[in-house]
This record gives structure tokens, C-alpha cells and sequence, in this order.
């Protein structure tokens, strides 16, 4: 009995001796996995576009009512939604009563005048007939031209029609247009700039223009006009640009992109990976790394996203060396292994 006491006695010693060493282990090995491994690169810099982008819709270039002076029965309609018409090209006729009888007028004015100039040529009549037939008959013309105008409704302009709002032998009750003519080569687009940039536009520079009908695809137009004012309230100022729209794919109330470039700057650039958003502030951070292997939080003004890149507007120097893996583990100062 005694003598298995001092065995089991023993064996305790043993296992609590080999228990410590390997606790001891662990305290020698527990110090280097606490140091964090990350990966780093070098920050380079390049030429940066300076560009924005604005919003617009798509709208005609220009957009014409037509519509007659006065109420009237639409004789005829010459023209659907969707056509295609040209400069002069008849669109409707309304009734024409009112115009014969103007037509006579003129005719039977323009008769008397011609009579009234052979007995002035004599002396048969007065200065002052002769003038008042002249003026009667330049007023009738007038008259004439207008109820021409108005009775026999033409297109001003090459567009599209966009609305017709009468059809063939309704009375026209001067209460919407009966056609809605849109030009729409080319189309317009109205976007606010910011003033940082007033200086910077000039008519005729050229923007890039982006739909949602054609991903992808990069339409051009230029500033056709640049308003003189700058808004109080959003410190911006509106510019006009033109795209000719030559193929006609881009429509009134398209929702547009349009980018403006405004020169280069020699920027840092960094992976996306490098950049780290601090939660609810919406502030980016990003590590660098020390020469003494330590890190330091540094906060960075970000530019354009360019691909899986990053424009740094400030806040890392080029040859800065940052950290692009391994920063979950970080903080400001702490010391690390880079792989």
C-alpha cells in the first residue's frame, strides 16, 4: 500500500511538471501570434479626370402648339401622332367661310385702289382718298394673310408629332392645341453646375451623355448655352446641352447622365481594398505604414471610385506604404508583420 502511494505520488509530480511547460509554451508562443500580418503596397500617383456628373431629362429642342386664332369647325386632319413632318407641310384645315369672304374684300379693294390710282394720276381725286383706299387695302391684306395662316394650319418647324387632340369635323374650342409639334434634332438637356466650375465652361465643350435605354453607350453633346446667373440657394448655374440626335434614339423624357471634363489633376490612386469606412460617420480611413512597422489611422478625402480604384484627394502622400489586407485586426499605432 505504501509503496503505491508513492507511485500515484509520483506520477502527479510528473503530469503537473509537464502541465506547466506546456502553459509556458503557450505564454512564449501567444506574443508573436498576437502580432497582427498584413499586406501592404505603395501608394503611386497618376493624372486624374476631373469630371462630374449630372442628371437631366431628355427634352425637345423646340416645341410648337398648333393651334388656330380663332373657334372653328377642323375640316380635315392631315397628320397622326408619330409622323414625321417638315417645315410648311399642312397639318389640319379648318373652315373657310371667314376666308372667302376676306379674299373677296382684298379683291374688290385691290380693284378700287387700282381705279382710284389712274384718276389720282389725273387729278380727278384726292390726296387724301387715294391714301385712305391704300390704307384699306393694306388692311384687308393683312387680315387675309392672318385667316390664311390660321385657316390652312402648317408645321413651323422639321419635328415629330408628339399629340393631337381634335379629330376631322370636331369643333375646335381653343382649349388645348389640336397638334403638338417637337423638334427633336437635335434634343436638349438643362443641368446645374456648381459655381466652382463657372469659369471652366465654354460654349461649345463637350459632355458625355449616358441613357438607361442604352447601357453602355456614350452619346455626345456640346454647351449651346451657359445662363448668366449664379443660384443664391444652390450656389449652381444652368447650362444647355445639345446633342444632334441625328438617328433620332434619344426621346424627350429620357432620364439622362450627362459627364463634364474639366481638366486633369495629378492625384494618388489606391486599391479599394486599402480604404476603410469608419461605421455612421461616413469618413474613409486608411493604414499606413510606419518605418518602425507600426501603423497610423489616417483619414483620406476620397475622389472618383476609377474601377476597383480610388482617387485620393488628400491624406496619403505618393510612396506612402498602405495596407491593403489584414485591417480587421488593426488600430492606430499597433505593431504589425507584414507577409
Amino acid at each position: 500500500m505504501k509503496y503505491n502511494r508513492i507511485l500515484i505520488t509520483a506520477m502527479a509530480v510528473v503530469l503537473m511538471t509537464a502541465c506547466g511547460n506546456k502553459k509556458e509554451d503557450t505564454k512564449v508562443a501567444n506574443p508573436q501570434a498576437a502580432v497582427p500580418v498584413v499586406s501592404v503596397v505603395t501608394a503611386t500617383a497618376e493624372d486624374v479626370d476631373v469630371s462630374n456628373t449630372f442628371t437631366s431629362n431628355i427634352e425637345p429642342y423646340a416645341t410648337n402648339n398648333i393651334v388656330s386664332q380663332s373657334a372653328g369647325r377642323i375640316v380635315s386632319i392631315n397628320a397622326e401622332v408619330g409622323n414625321k413632318v417638315r417645315k410648311g407641310q399642312l397639318l389640319a384645315k379648318m373652315d373657310d367661310v371667314n376666308l372667302a369672304k376676306t379674299r373677296m374684300q382684298y379683291v374688290n379693294d385691290s380693284t378700287e385702289l387700282g381705279r382710284l390710282t389712274e384718276l389720282y394720276k389725273i387729278g380727278a381725286v384726292s390726296q387724301a382718298d387715294y391714301d385712305l383706299a391704300k390704307l384699306s387695302l393694306e388692311i384687308t391684306k393683312k387680315t387675309y394673310n392672318n385667316l390664311l395662316e390660321n385657316t390652312y394650319l402648317r408645321s413651323p418647324i422639321n419635328g415629330v408629332v408628339t399629340a393631337r387632340n381634335y379629330d376631322q369635323g370636331d369643333m375646335y374650342s381653343m382649349t388645348q392645341p389640336i397638334f403638338v409639334v417637337q423638334q427633336i434634332t437635335p434634343v436638349k438637356m438643362l443641368i446645374n453646375i456648381s459655381e466652382s466650375y463657372f469659369t471652366q465652361v465654354h460654349q461649345g465643350m463637350e459632355f458625355d451623355i449616358e441613357v438607361e435605354s442604352y447601357p453602355g453607350e456614350v452619346f455626345k453633346g456640346k454647351v449651346n448655352l451657359i445662363y448668366p446667373t449664379v443660384s443664391a440657394t444652390t450656389h449652381t448655374f444652368p447650362v444647355e446641352v445639345v446633342a444632334q440626335n441625328t438617328d433620332q434614339r434619344l426621346r424627350p423624357g429620357m432620364f439622362a447622365r450627362v459627364t463634364a471634363t474639366f481638366g486633369v489633376n495629378h492625384h494618388v490612386v489606391v486599391p479599394d481594398v486599402a480604404v476603410v469606412k469608419q461605421q455612421g460617420s461616413g469618413e474613409h480611413f486608411i493604414y499606413v505604414l510606419n518605418d518602425d512597422s507600426t501603423v497610423t489611422y489616417t483619414k483620406v478625402e476620397l475622389g472618383r471610385r476609377l474601377g476597383n480604384r480610388y482617387e485620393i484627394v488628400s491624406g496619403i502622400n505618393e510612396g506612402d506604404k498602405i495596407v491593403t489586407e489584414g485591417q480587421a485586426r488593426l488600430k492606430n499605432g499597433v505593431t504589425v508583420n507584414v507577409k
